[in-house]
C-alpha cells in the first residue's frame, strides 16, 4: 500500500454546493412501481437527492462553491499557486476542467492547473496531492476542487443506480505553513485494477467514441461485486491509519464515510466497532454524489463545532477503479466552513 505522512499543510476552508432542485425517490419516481421505489430506499437510504438540469455541469458547483470560498477566507486570487480539480464528469475531454475553471475564478497565469480523474475515492487522493505540494514549499495555497454529476449519466431504467446518485461539488483551500502548531496528516492510498469493469461507462470513450447503443453511455454497476470489496477492504484500511498515526479509534472525532449507500456505511459501522453518533449519514437527503459526498458529509452531517477544539477526522474513500483510500486529518477551530446551493448569488455574478 502507498502511505504518508505529511506535515506542513492546513485547512483554511471548506465549502460544497448542490443543486437547488429536489428529487424525491418516494413521490417523483415513474419508473418503477411505489412497491419497488419503498424497497430500494429502505435499503439504500436515499429519499431525496440533489439533481442538475440539462445546463449544469460539476465546474458549475464547484465555481460557486469556490467563490463562497474565497469570500470565506479573504485570499488574494493571485495568491493562488495551484488548483486540482477532481472529477469523472468533466465538462469536455479537452481541455481540462481545471483550465475551465481557472478563467471562471479569474485565477493568475502563475497558478499551476490540473484535472484528477478519479471518482469516489477522489476526495482523499486529491487532499493528498495538495498536501504535498504545499509541503514542499514552492506551492503556498492550493484550491481543491471535486465536483460529480452522476445523475447525468445514469439510466432512469437502472434499478441498480437510478435511484441512488446525486450531484455536488466542493471546494477545499488548503496552505502551506511552518508554524510549530501544524500537525502531521496521514494517508493509505490503495488500488486494484482488476475490479476495473464493476463501475463502468463502457461508451464514449476512445475505447468505443461512437458506439450505436444508447446504453453505453450510462454507468453500469456491478453491485455485488461492489459491495464484496467494500466490505473487504474498509476494516483493514481504518486499522492501517491507525496504526500509521498510533492512534486508538476512539481518539478520532468522525469517521466520515464516502456516502455509498447507507446498508453499507451501517454494516461497516457495526463491522468496526464504531460509535454509530462518529458517523454521519447524509445520503437520504443528498444521494451519492461520489466522491464530493465526504466534503459534503462534513459541511452537512459534523455539528458546528465550539470553542477552540480541534477535530479529529478520519476521511474514506471507496469504489470506481477500484480505488480506496483513507485520511487521518485534523481540522482546525478556524477553518471555515460553508454552504450553498446552485444557482447561487455567487454564481449570477458570474
Amino acid at each position: 500500500m502507498a502511505q504518508s505522512v505529511i506535515t506542513g499543510a492546513s485547512i483554511k476552508g471548506l465549502a460544497t454546493c448542490v443543486p437547488a432542485r429536489r428529487f424525491n425517490n418516494l413521490m417523483d419516481t415513474t419508473a418503477f412501481t411505489k412497491d419497488e421505489v419503498r424497497k430500494v430506499v429502505a435499503m439504500a437510504g436515499v429519499t431525496e437527492r440533489r439533481v442538475v438540469d440539462g445546463n449544469t455541469c460539476s465546474t458549475d458547483l464547484c465555481f460557486a462553491a469556490a467563490e463562497s470560498l474565497l469570500e470565506m477566507v479573504e485570499w488574494d486570487r493571485a495568491s493562488i499557486d495551484g488548483l486540482i480539480m477532481v472529477t469523472q464528469t468533466p465538462d469536455y475531454f479537452m481541455p481540462s476542467s481545471s483550465c475551465v475553471l481557472h478563467k471562471r475564478l479569474k485565477l493568475s497565469e502563475h497558478c499551476a492547473a490540473f484535472d484528477l480523474g478519479l471518482g469516489c475515492s477522489g476526495y482523499i487522493y486529491g487532499l493528498w496531492l495538495a498536501s504535498m505540494m504545499v509541503k514542499t514549499g514552492g506551492l503556498r495555497r492550493v484550491l481543491l476542487l471535486h465536483g460529480e454529476t452522476p445523475t447525468l449519466y445514469t439510466h432512469e431504467s437502472d434499478r441498480a443506480v437510478s435511484l441512488l446518485f446525486g450531484d455536488a461539488g466542493s471546494a477545499t483551500a488548503l496552505e502551506g505553513s511552518s508554524t510549530a502548531e501544524l500537525t502531521d496528516w496521514y494517508f493509505t492510498l490503495q488500488t486494484d485494477g482488476t475490479g476495473y469493469d464493476d463501475l463502468i461507462i463502457d461508451g464514449g470513450g476512445f475505447r468505443d467514441r461512437f458506439c450505436d447503443d444508447i446504453r453505453s453511455h450510462y454507468v453500469k454497476m456491478n453491485g455485488a461485486n461492489v459491495f464484496n470489496f467494500t466490505v473487504k477492504v474498509i476494516p483493514p484500511l481504518i486499522e492501517d491509519i491507525l496504526r500509521l498515526a498510533n492512534r486508538r479509534p476512539e481518539e478520532v472525532d468522525y469517521y466520515v464515510f464516502h456516502q455509498s449507500n447507507r446498508f453499507i456505511i451501517k454494516h461497516l459501522t457495526g463491522k468496526c466497532a464504531l460509535p454509530p453518533e462518529k458517523v454521519p449519514i447524509i445520503l437520504d437527503r443528498y444521494g451519492n454524489p461520489g466522491g464530493p459526498s465526504i466534503p459534503l458529509t462534513i459541511t452537512q452531517g459534523i455539528a458546528p463545532r465550539t470553542g477552540r477544539h480541534r477535530l479529529w477526522l478520519m476521511l474514506l474513500g471507496y469504489g470506481v477503479g477500484l480505488s480506496w483510500g483513507a485520511a487521518l486529518i485534523p481540522f482546525g477551530p478556524d477553518a471555515a466552513v460553508r454552504h450553498v446551493e446552485w444557482p447561487s448569488s455567487e454564481a449570477r455574478t458570474a
